[in-house]
């Protein structure tokens, strides 16, 4: 066969041979793509506003207009008279302990029965055979109120009467660690203020609730908490909690408390009172006015440095606004006065917190809660220090850096990886972005997009740096459990876990963990019900450690139940058998089959918990070992001011984060990059404005997310792979700390562009207008 002839045969055999399909990513390391991707992605997922059932009635709240009033009345009569009203509830229907609340303070009643305490409060609830009917018939709920002014200034509350019979100090920690009497050749000091941060769902918060015939309930809920909804569901309808079953819908992302109780709660009440099933579908403005927030936080620093910058002292104040409940506040006020020094070595620390009640919209659980706060004053003060002595920003924080070894504020010994200073450096020297031309081509690139009102010559750039840390877990003595059961059968695994799929991808997760421990393909990950063991909250990177440590454990398990007989028939112990790339292979090569050979009609299981380590409630000194462990990130920021104007644009965000083990690269990207602009979003847009108490504009029109066109060129520069031997695979959590140091890198950069203090987030223009312009 000639040359010519030999090519075109293989020219025509390689138009018609079938193409080799790419291999599926397989186990730990790997880009596995969620099992749920193509269904979210065609719009067929089901979540929890697309629930129905037979007979199905609709819920509507009534929830207060005002943030602070005395009930004198509730009359419901012109509601319940209304044709396809079938049922209407206050809090004289709450059977059970009429209160309930998170971060273990029952605080919050179903309905506010005697005083409201915040705007959009729920007071009552009815069911109907239209949602619009039921609308209608909540408003139809005549409530005389006696209006009581509201106190809304978090220090106003100490002074204040009583809102609460509780009182209005939450939590008060004072930490003393070191000499009160130490002094630095230079201070600095600063007051700093937070904004109201909302979670804003995208998602709309939804729920159905279905009678059953023991005279219980079942919620269908996209709660991210099943067992701890459960117990509150059953102690407000005073049920036991074997007659309250909770199954989770699809969650649509979570990145605080996924769900207001608020309309939880009264979903069951209607559903026992009216034995029908009854769903509601929270509008915009009723997830704005009912779900927590993040804690706006006043905060004064003092830091003393000697003459080459390091940090002597730090002296602070910290109070946070919990609004109407407690909620998870002693948490956050645990964290904040933690970490209200950062990622520093600090021998000397005095830090007083508060955490109190107002008027204002209740404050809870919100990604990197208490220490996206505190970062953002630790982190403009070092950049005070480094102004006062002349010297550059990032060379001030790398010789205060942090490291495995050094003893937090608490007294608290960091025996994790911490490469903070790694982190900086990597940063700093990753190349600067090229500036913008001054040519009307690239107008887009000027702050405010192609129609803005600056000009070039007004555009300052600056460069600015974040370095954050988290605690990974609960903290303070809470129990981390997780349990897991791993089943093999025909060959297929499912994994059964109540931990919720808020979007931190712990079912893909658990399908690789599954794969690589017993070389299996087809993992499936079983719906999340409240029949299952708990697993707890989905916060704070606990599934990926918890969770994820409980699937390994049962995988583990069932893998020596795999591998025994083999073992057995060839003398040897299991642990010199290895699984890979679907087969078993021993150590010497003797033995050599599948996977699926060795599973051949057997059906095995095996249940399997993870509890870390213990931790401690800080004492009265604010001194323990309070955290299980931490995670930490180091963000460069580069922005673009128009300083006659104030407006501002983020060129870019440099990311360098402390990982322990990149389990999945492709996800670990997604959750990086998103922590980074919802920081964003902290720095500049999002602040939900509550004058008086009343909470403004409720509504995405009137609450300022950051789109795509906001979010700036995102570069990841390093993932430092140091592994946390105490965490299973040696992981860490990824998606909060990118959220606690944004804000304050962007902060920084402002303040390198304008000269400006920068003491407020969000950054009002006002704040961005250089002095002299």
């Amino acid at each position: 066969m000639s040359n010519d002839a030999a090519t075109a045969e293989a020219e025509g055999t390689a138009e018609t041979a079938t193409p080799v399909p790419e291999p599926i990513p397989h186990g730990l390391g790997a880009s596995l793509p969620p099992a749920d991707a193509r269904a979210k992605t065609e719009g067929t997922f089901p979540y929890a506003a697309d629930l129905w059932a037979e007979g199905l009635l609709w819920a509507a709240v009534l929830r207060s207009p005002h943030p602070h009033a005395r009930i004198v009345s509730i009359d419901t009569s012109h509601a319940r008279d209304m044709p396809g009203v079938r049922a209407v509830v206050t809090h004289e229907d709450v059977p059970g302990t009429p209160l309930h609340g998170r971060g273990g303070h029952a605080d919050r009643p179903v309905f506010a029965s005697d005083v409201v305490r915040h705007h959009g409060e729920p007071l009552a609830a009815v069911a109907a055979d239209h949602p619009d009917t039921a609308r209608m018939a909540a408003a139809a709920v005549i409530v005389e109120y006696e209006v009581l002014d509201p106190v809304t200034d978090p220090e106003q509350a100490f002074e204040a009467e009583p809102l609460h019979p509780d009182g209005n100090l939450i939590r008060h920690i004072p930490l003393r660690h070191g000499d009160p009497e130490a002094a630095g050749e230079v201070v600095v000091e600063g007051l700093y203020r937070i904004g109201r941060q909302d979670p804003a769902p995208i998602g709309a918060e939804a729920g159905l609730a279905v009678p059953r015939p023991d005279g219980g309930v079942e919620l269908y809920l996209a709660s991210t908490d099943p067992h701890g909804d459960r117990d509150i569901a059953a102690a407000c309808y005073g049920l036991s909690p074997e007659q309250v079953k909770i199954v989770v819908t699809g969650v649509p992302g979570a990145t605080a408390d996924r769900e207001d109780q608020g309309f939880q709660l009264p979903l069951g009440l209607l559903a026992l009172k009216t034995g029908c099933p009854v769903k509601l579908t929270a509008t915009r403005e009723e997830s704005f006015l009912g779900h927590t927030h993040r804690h706006p936080t006043l905060l004064r620093y003092r830091h003393h440095a000697d003459a080459e910058g390091r940090v002597v002292k730090v002296e602070a104040q910290i109070l946070l606004d919990a609004g109407a409940y407690a909620d998870t506040s002693s948490d956050a006020l645990a964290a904040a006065v933690a970490f209200a020094c950062g990622p520093y070595v600090v021998p000397n620390a005095f830090i007083e917190g508060w955490a109190v009640r107002t008027n204002n919209p209740p404050s809870g659980h919100v990604r990197g809660e208490g220490a996206m706060q505190v970062c953002a004053a630790y982190e403009a003060q070092m950049d005070k220090i480094a102004k006062k002595l002349g010297l550059d920003p990032a060379e001030v924080r790398l010789r205060n850096v942090l490291a495995t070894g050094d003893v937090l504020p608490t007294g608290q010994t960091v025996t994790c990886p911490a490469p903070v200073a790694e982190l900086l450096q990597a940063v700093r020297d990753f190349p600067l972005p090229a500036l913008p031309k001054d040519t009307p081509e690239d107008e887009w690139l000027l702050p405010g997009g192609p129609e803005g009102a600056g000009e070039p010559g007004a555009v300052r750039r600056g460069v600015g740096y974040g370095i954050g840390m988290v605690h990974m877990l609960g903290a303070e003595g809470a129990d981390e459990v997780s349990t897991a059961t791993v089943k093999v059968q025909n060959g297929v695994a499912t994994v059964l876990c109540a931990a919720v799929e808020t979007g931190q991808g712990f079912t893909t997760l658990a399908r690789q963990i599954v794969q690589e421990t017993l070389g299996v393909d087809e993992v499936h990950v079983a719906p999340v019900d409240t029949d299952q063991p708990p697993a707890g909250a989905g916060c704070r990177g606990r599934h990926t450690w918890v969770s994820g440590g409980a699937v390994e454990r049962a995988a583990k398990m069932v893998r020596t139940q795999l591998l025994q007989p083999l073992a057995h028939q060839f003398g040897m112990s299991t642990e010199l058998l290895q699984i890979a790339d679907g087969k078993i292979t021993s150590y010497d090569g003797v033995l050599s089959t599948t996977v699926a050979e060795a599973l051949d009609g057997k059906e095995l299981w095996a249940t399997a918990q993870c509890r870390p380590h213990p931790t401690e409630p800080l004492d009265e000194a604010g001194q323990g070992d309070a955290f299980v462990g931490m995670a930490f990130c180091a963000i460069r920021a580069v922005v673009d001011v128009d300083i006659e104007i104030g407006s501002v644009r983020v060129v870019e965000l440099a990311v360098a984060q402390d990982v322990g083990r990149v389990l999945n690269p492709a996800q670990l990207t997604a959750r990086i990059e998103a922590g980074v602009t919802q920081g964003v979003g902290i720095a500049l847009t999002e602040n939900l404005r509550t004058p008086r108490g009343l909470i403004r504009h409720p509504d995405l029109t009137g609450y300022a997310l950051p789109t795509a066109l906001d979010t700036p060129d995102i570069r990841i520069v390093k993932l430092v792979e140091e592994r946390d031997v105490v965490a299973p695979f040696g992981a860490k959590a990824v998606s909060a700390v990118p959220v606690v140091a944004s804000p304050a890198a962007v902060a920084s950069a402002v303040r390198a562009a304008t000269g400006r203090p920068v003491n407020r987030l969000p950054i009002r223009p006002q704040a961005a207008v250089a002095t002299g312009t």
